[in-house]
């Protein structure tokens, strides 16, 4: 049997757009000979759809697309990941489902049946689950159908369920699984366990097909894969890119898993979340303030690669306190780059808001205040910039920063997204010096030099942080890991600094409540899969 595999990029909601890839996909999969055409869960919607689905005629519109597919199915049918809107007087509105299309019309209907309410998944608030387990022939061949979290329930920990146990009990040719799993870090190793702890008990090969590409801050790697029934990989897609492939699946032999780099992942990863980001937003150009650091400089490395430098606007914006080495790299950087660069002086803003204020202030000493103020000048040309140009401005922090509140809202917080939000400082100097490694992009200067944000003389991170390996060790410990004050310090890490970092990431959620949306690598990050209340006293 032939398997065309569809791993293809929808855009959530874009119905007429998603309908044209999949019509694209399946007439050459189907004219190379595909005897199965099988696309990634929820691949005519586009994953996750949210509360689209609350609104009235989503489901209806979503019917009529499935149906104009599938009287395009002719000798070769196609499985298709769609929402299917059902009329229940009490319960949710819809079943997460997987449609066979055959022969002009629509043959049978799969409905997942565990539904994911972790993390970044909310999926119990739109869909109920399905009942049992189905099944369809082809080719002589008993094939069962799962979608996604169907299978990753094998060792029976997360649901009471276990569908895989019950699809163990029958005879099986093959098991295929409609996926929208999004990438973080480490993710393609729990994947590749999950997959072959199914296919151990299911006796049977597997076709997993995933979706790719970037919706809003979800980033999907694609990374389909085909294990045959004693559980060895014999076929790959490409990782973060569109991929349309068909697989002999009487003809496959063992290959080795392909040994890919971290840090090319992250970069890879972030570039893909990037560019659908901003095109799937309308959006051509980017913009971002240089501040000679190395945030930015990084960031700007990365909107080229997902954009192009035709299409990156870098602008400077210097005060009287900022050095000449970090205007001296940011200039650097931009030329490296090839990217339109600009330079836009604050301090004759700073000084007439220090004005204005200072009646106000009188008598009181200066402090963040009157540093914030250069910081917020910035992000009102900035954001002028962005408005006249129509250019996405692309915030530069990190995790660090965001998770202690080092940074201004309305100041260096402004923009439409926040590109390494996710990438804790140790690994955003170590993703600069790999996107160095074929020739100097980012200034070397920059990268070796103390961090500072320069908003006072002689100011460095390390004046009110701890040194950034200690503090991202903190941060993995009680973000990520969730582990309590009292683990942490019991790892060796000072119990003042402990009890000050966890009490600056505590304070500061409201700042994050504010914050632009940030691309997803690690497997928590700050945003919809983290909800923490803004107001809370608890500390532990």
């Amino acid at each position: 049997m032939k398997i065309g595999i569809a791993q293809i990029n929808s855009t959530v909601g874009d119905l007429t757009g998603n309908f044209d890839i999949l019509r694209c996909a399946y007439d050459k999969l189907s004219s190379d000979g595909a005897d199965l055409v099988i696309f990634p869960e929820l691949a005519l919607s586009g994953y996750p759809p949210r509360d689209l689905l609350l609104k009235k005629r989503f489901g209806e519109d979503c019917a009529e697309k499935l149906n104009q597919f599938a009287k395009l199915t002719d000798a070769c049918p196609a499985l298709l990941g769609f929402p299917e809107k059902i009329d229940l007087k009490q319960g949710r509105s819809y079943y997460n489902s997987a449609a066979l299309c055959f022969e002009g019309e629509v043959k049978q209907v799969f409905r997942k049946r565990l539904l994911p309410t972790y993390d970044v998944f909310d999926e119990d608030r739109y869909f109920e689950s399905g009942t049992s387990p189905l099944y369809f022939s082809l080719s002589g061949k008993k094939i069962a159908v799962s979608i996604c979290e169907d299978i990753w329930n094998s060792n029976g920990t997360r649901h009471s369920e276990n569908p895989v146990n019950e699809i163990a009990g029958e005879k099986l040719d093959l098991l295929i699984n409609l996926s929208a799993s999004p990438w973080h870090i480490d993710k393609k190793t729990q994947r590749s366990t999950i997959l072959q702890e199914v296919v151990q008990k299911i006796n049977c090969p597997l076709v997993y097909v995933n979706s790719v590409g970037g919706n809003d801050e979800l980033i999907f790697d694609g990374s389909s894969v085909v294990l045959d029934s004693s559980a060895n990989p014999t076929h790959f897609c490409p990782s973060f890119e569109s991929s349309c492939q068909i697989v002999d699946l009487e003809k496959t032999l063992p290959i080795e898993p392909l040994n890919e780099n971290e840090l090319q992942c992250i970069r890879q990863a972030i570039v893909l979340g990037l560019r659908d980001y901003t095109h799937k937003s309308g959006f051509k150009k980017g913009l971002i303030g240089l501040s000679g650091g190395i945030d930015s400089a990084l960031t700007a490395a990365l909107a080229v690669e997902a954009l192009g430098r035709e299409n990156i606007i870098g602008i400077s914006l210097p005060s009287s306190i900022s050095s000449d080495h970090s205007k001296d790299d940011a200039r650097s950087l931009a030329e490296n780059l090839g990217i339109e660069y600009h330079s836009l002086p604050i301090q004759k803003i700073v000084d007439s808001a220090e004005s204005e204020l200072a009646a106000l202030f009188a008598g009181m000493s200066p402090d963040v205040t009157e540093e914030n103020l250069q910081a917020r000048s910035r992000g009102l040309l900035l954001m002028a910039v962005s408005n006249k140009l129509g250019a996405l401005l692309l915030t530069t922090g990190n995790k660090s920063e965001l998770a202690v509140g080092y940074c201004t809202l309305y100041g260096d917080m402004c923009g439409g997204l926040a590109v390494i939000s996710d990438i804790p400082k140790t690994k955003v100097f170590a993703l600069a010096r790999h996107m160095n490694k074929n020739g100097e992009i980012i200034p070397l200067s920059t990268i070796e030099k103390p961090p500072s944000a320069e908003l006072r003389p002689d100011q460095k991170d390390s004046d009110s942080l701890p040194e950034y390996n200690i503090l991202d060790g903190i941060l993995q410990s009680y973000v990520e890991d969730g582990l309590s004050i009292h683990a942490i310090i019991e790892q060796g890490y000072p119990e003042d600094t402990v009890r000050r970092i966890v009490r600056l990431v505590d304070r500061n959620e409201y700042k994050r409540k504010q914050a632009a949306p940030g691309l997803k690598i690690t497997s928590l990050a700050f945003g919809i899969g983290r909800r923490m209340p803004i107001v809370q006293k608890y500390s532990n």
